[in-house]
């Protein structure tokens, strides 16, 4: 019953800007942490950004500051990361991943992910 949907991927050109969404349900997000991670071809599956339960948020990549935010909208269980002047390099699976617990930047101690939604960056 919990669940994770990931929606908003598809191709930008750099410069341009991309807001992916995470549907949760089964659970609300103020009993969870959620991450954003992403995972570029050949590459290991990083964190990016973090909200708390208690709607606080945390980045893990430095690439990204400036750049990326990550909201979420309670009343429709739904986590947001807006992302602005996209690069080539942001390229990648985009995935998000609930948490009973703290906001963390590892894969390994979260509990439920999403499918995952794909942005290609390119012009």
């Amino acid at each position: 019953q919990v669940q994770l949907v990931e929606s908003g991927g598809g191709l930008v050109q750099p410069g341009g800007s991309l807001r992916l969404s995470c549907a949760a349900s089964g659970f609300t997000l103020n009993y969870v942490a959620i991450g954003w991670f992403r995972q570029a071809p050949g590459k290991a599956r990083e964190g990016v950004l973090c909200i708390s339960m208690g709607g606080g948020s945390t980045n893990y990549a430095d690439s990204v500051k400036g750049r990326f935010t990550i909201s979420r909208d309670n009343a429709k269980n739904t986590v947001y990361l807006q992302m602005n002047s996209l690069r080539p390099e942001d390229t990648a699976i985009y995935y998000c991943a609930a948490r009973y617990s703290q906001c963390a930047s590892e894969t390994d101690k979260y509990n439920t992910w999403g499918q995952g939604t794909q942005v290609t960056v390119s012009s």
